[in-house]
C-alpha cells in the first residue's frame, strides 16, 4: 500500500488533530513510498530500528518518537545515528503519544484495562487519558497488585494508602504520576500509573487512596501492539511487535 494512505488512515482513526501534545503525531521522518511490512513498538530506540532493518522492514511504527519539546534540536550524536540509520535503509517512522493513550478501543490504557480485567467506563481529565472504571468485585489491595504483576509480567511499586479494598480503579499509563490527585477526586480507590514521584508516598498515606507504579515500559506495550494488529487486518500489512526489554 501507499505511505500517505496509511499515514492518514492512523492519522484520522486516532483524531491526532484534537490532541496538545509534546511531539508531532504522524510520520516523523519519510522512508520509501509503498509499505508491505510494518514493525510496531514502544520507543524508536537504535535496539528498535537495528530489529527493524533486520526484519526488513518498510514502516516503523512505535508511541515514543523524536522531536520533543524542548529537546535540542541539532541532529547530532545519539539522534544522528538513529535518523541515519533510517535515511540509509528508507524506512518510515510514525510515532502516536497522547492520541494512542487515549482511543477508546486500541489505545494503551483500552488495552490496559482489557488486560485487567476492568473495562474503561469513563474518560477523564483535560485531554481525556484517564480512564476510570469498576472491577467486578471488590479486591484486596495486595491481591491487585498481584494481578497486576501477573499480567504485565513485572511487580509493581505499591503504596497501599489506608488498605481499603479496591473497587474503583483509574488508571493512566506511561509517566502520568501527576494525575493521581485528579484520580482521587474522581473517586478512585487505586490509581495505576507507570511512574512515581516522590509526593505519591505522602498523597496516599494522607488519602488512603492507594498507588501502583508498574513501569513506564510495561503499561505502553499493548496500545502500539494493537494498532500494528489492525493495520495488519485491514490493510493486509505483515506485522511484527518487538518487544525491546526496558526495566523503567
Amino acid at each position: 500500500m501507499q505511505r500517505d494512505t496509511l499515514v492518514s488512515h492512523v492519522n484520522e482513526m486516532l483524531d491526532i488533530s484534537r490532541f496538545r501534545d509534546y511531539a508531532p503525531n504522524g510520520l516523523q521522518v519519510e522512508g520509501r513510498e509503498s509499505v508491505q511490512r510494518i514493525v510496531t513498538g514502544v520507543t524508536a530506540s537504535l535496539a528498535m530500528i537495528e530489529a527493524a532493518i533486520a526484519l526488513q522492514a518498510d514502516a516503523i511504527l512505535v508511541h515514543h518518537g523524536y522531536f520533543w519539546r524542548n529537546e535540542d534540536s541539532r541532529i547530532t550524536g545519539m539522534k544522528k545515528r538513529r535518523i541515519a540509520q533510517l535515511l540509509s535503509h528508507d524506512i518510515n517512522l510514525l510515532a502516536y503519544h497522547l492520541p494512542l493513550d487515549a482511543h477508546p478501543t486500541l489505545g494503551n490504557n483500552a488495552r490496559l484495562g482489557a488486560l485487567l480485567g476492568v473495562p474503561v467506563q469513563t474518560w477523564h481529565g483535560e485531554q481525556g487519558i484517564i480512564a476510570l472504571g469498576t472491577l467486578p468485585s471488590p479486591m484486596r489491595v495486595e491481591a491487585l497488585g498481584a494481578r497486576i504483576q501477573e499480567r504485565l509480567g513485572r511487580e509493581p511499586l505499591l503504596l497501599p494508602g489506608d488498605g481499603r479494598e479496591i473497587q474503583m480503579l483509574a488508571w493512566c499509563s506511561g509517566g502520568a504520576q501527576g494525575y493521581f490527585e485528579e484520580a482521587i477526586m474522581l473517586g478512585a480507590d487505586a490509581y495505576l500509573t507507570g511512574e512515581v514521584s516522590e509526593p505519591a508516598f505522602h498523597i496516599a498515606r494522607e488519602s488512603g487512596c492507594a498507588f501502583f507504579a508498574a513501569g513506564h515500559h510495561a503499561t505502553e506495550k499493548y496500545g502500539i501492539q494493537a494498532l500494528g494488529e489492525h493495520l495488519a487486518g485491514h490493510f493486509g500489512l505483515e506485522h511484527r511487535f518487538i518487544d525491546i526489554s526496558n526495566p523503567v
